[in-house]
Formats: C-alpha cells, structure tokens, sequence
C-alpha cells in the first residue's frame, strides 16, 4: 500500500520548473518516490503523513554531476605544496592511481560510501561518479562494478591519464578496447581529460567515439589548464556536458549556447589548483546551460560540499543565488540527462524523483548570505529521508 507524505511549513519553495516557478506558503506532497503535488499549502491533500517545517526553504536536492570517489589514499603532501606556491599538473592522479591499485575492493567501498554519506547529509541526492583511478582492465572494471552498486551514475574515465608504465598509443588500444569492453555493462558515460599532460584532441576523439560506438553517453575534460580543444570536441560530437571550462574563448562560449552540452563549472577545484575561475556570467549572458559539481577528488578538489560550489559561484563568479542554485540542481541533472520526464531530478514538480532537502533558513539566498554556515535541516531521496 503507498503511503503519502506532505511537507508544509515551506517559506520559499525553489521548484526549478517553469509553470510552478518559485512559491511562498507551499506545500508539496510524495508517494513513495515520487512527488504527485505541490502547490499552496491551504490546498494541500490529506496525506498519511504531515511534517511541518516551521517556516524553512526548501528547493531540490544537488545534483552532483562531477565526482571521482572510488579512490584510496589523499594528497595532502601535494595540496600543502601547491598551497605554497608549486603549479598543479595532471601528474599527481598517478600517486591516487598507486593507492588505488592497492586497496582491497572492501577498503575501497567504504571509501566510497562514506563520501557518498557525506555528501548526503549536506543535501546532494544525485551523484555521478567515474572510474579512472585503476588504469589496468582488472582495476577499472573493479571501479565501475563498486561504482555501480553506490551512485545514481557512473562514468568510465579510463582516459584520465597515461600510466607510467604504458606508451600512449599502446594504452589507448586497452581503453579502446579491451578495458572498454570489461566496463561497458557497468557505466552510461565515458569520458575523457583533454587535455596537456594527459591525452590531445585526436587521442580524446577516439575515445570519445569508441564510446560511442558501445552506446555510452559523452562526457568531455576540457579547458581546465589552458585554452584547448575540449570545448569544441564535446560540442562537435554531442557530448552531454564539457566540465572545467577554467579557460574559455568567445568562440567556445558561442559553441556552447548554440548547443546542448552543458558547461559544468568546477570552482571548488579552480580554487583548490589557483587556477583563475571560470567566466560563469559569460556563459549565462550568452545563453548555455551552466551547472556547478564538486569534483570531489583527493588531489584537486577534496570537497563534497555542493552548498560551498554554490556559495563561490555567488560571491566569486557573478552568478545571482537563484542561477546558482539551478545550476547545482537542474543544471547537473541536465549534464546527466536526468532533467525531464518521468523520475527527474533538480526540480520539484509532480512525476519528479522525491528529492529535496530543506535549508535551516527561510530562503535559500542564506546559502550565500552565511558562507560556511551549515544549514542543512532536512534531506529526502527518493521520498526516504536521509537527515
């Protein structure tokens, strides 16, 4: 028997949906895992269940569509150092590799959950991640099955990086191939990091393509380190989302709001690397989908916190509070493929996912007006309630 649960007490009800928009004195309404209303809270149905809010803000639940938590092992050594004033490169993915290719499938998974909990407990409810710490056949497919079991979405990054112990072309032939093949049944999207120090746009469109061929979805690297051709690639072939977007010309910007892929913004990890922060209002003036992950990781970005992405994008890149929060909501769900239809993430709206979280606030500007603060009250996924 389904049991429905209606929450009220809502001061300010981000919906992300165009009809619904944003509504004071809401209500909304759940069965199982999915939301059947929302609306004003004196026309609210009767349901099994009533929780009260007190006069919170509620809004969907972050989408992080940018993480790479099956990893063992941190880089504290390399973050201290870049901290006093040595330059990021792409090489010290091999140390997490090292790590990686040591832990147990057990340790591992832990690690896994355990990042997966955290960022729960701050209101992310969707969470892609990618494999691309294993770099061998055995140890990408090992990635993609624990992966597989955690997150919503997984990814195949076995073009992360060159391993020391192969040559380029050869190592392409595994991930192409054979490594692929091994992970296929296991992931939705491959991706690959164009860009110097790991693989050049002819390398990445072979990826890409290979890909494709298998039926995977595209995700694309791109522009973190310098101007390249990241941007371009993923346009060209449809990729759903080209992330990083650290160094972008006007001509990548155009390429974008003409397009479907999704320019998925990383500021924790520009900050982390003191690389310049992206152009976010740019790409927003010009009309692209913009959203905003964590790219939570051990070495460039050791953050869950899609509250603190949000907060940056605020105070840092220009954003208002309302494009920031579509962003990390609806705007991640968007790179995922996972923003319309049946089941949607990052909105509130009847027929969508139940999740949503609700702030210890009365409107979600205090995301940005108390940088730092927790404010986390509530959390549901899937209608379950996590906090």
């Amino acid at each position: 028997m389904r049991t429905a649960t209606t929450i009220t007490g809502i001061s300010e009800l981000t919906t992300n949906d165009e009809e619904l928009g944003r509504l004071t004195g809401a209500a909304l309404v759940f069965e199982e895992e999915r939301i059947t209303w929302v609306g004003p809270e004196r026309e609210a149905p009767a349901a099994d269940q009533r929780i009260d809010l007190g006069g919170r803000a509620v809004l969907p639940g972050w989408v992080d569509s940018h993480t790479h938590l099956v990893f063992a092992g941190d880089r504290t050594a390399e973050f201290t150092a870049r901290m006093a004033g040595r330059p990021y490169t792409a090489g010290g993915i091999a140390g997490t590799v090292r790590a990686t290719r040591a832990a147990t499938d057990e340790e591992l998974a832990a690690n896994l959950r355990a990042h997966l909990a955290e960022a729960a407990a701050q209101g992310t409810t969707c969470v892609e991640t990618k494999t691309g710490y294993g770099l061998t056949v055995e140890d990408e497919l090992r990635a993609a099955r624990l992966a597989a079991t955690e997150a919503d979405e997984v990814t195949y990054l076995g073009a992360h990086l060159v391993p020391p112990e192969r040559e380029a072309e050869d190592y392409l032939d595994t991930v192409c191939g054979p490594m692929l093949d091994a992970v296929a049944p296991h992931v939705s999207w491959c991706d690959v990091f164009c860009e110097r120090g790991a693989f050049d746009a002819g390398q990445s469109r072979r990826v890409l393509l290979a890909a494709r061929e298998r039926g995977l979805g595209l995700r694309v690297h791109g522009n973190q380190l310098e101007p390249g051709p990241g941007v371009e690639l993923a346009v060209e072939l449809g990729a759903a989302s080209v992330d990083h977007c650290t160094h972008l010309t006007e001509t990548d910007i155009d390429a974008l709001a003409a397009s479907e892929t999704v320019a998925t913004l990383l500021p924790a990890c520009d900050l982390s690397t003191r690389q310049p922060l992206p152009p976010a209002r740019k790409l927003l003036d010009a009309g692209a989908t913009v959203a905003l992950a964590t790219n939570c990781n051990p070495g460039s970005s050791y953050t869950s916190s899609m509250a603190f992405c949000v907060t940056t994008a605020v105070l840092q890149l220009g954003m208002s509070v309302e494009e920031a929060v579509r962003a990390a909501t609806r705007g991640g769900a968007a790179a995922l493929g996972r923003d319309s239809g049946d089941g949607a993430v990052g909105v509130v709206r009847p027929g969508a996912r139940a999740d949503v979280q609700a702030l210890d606030a009365p409107s979600a500007a205090w995301l940005a007006y108390r940088p730092g603060v927790p404010l986390t009250h509530r959390v549901w996924r899937a209608g379950r309630s996590l906090v």
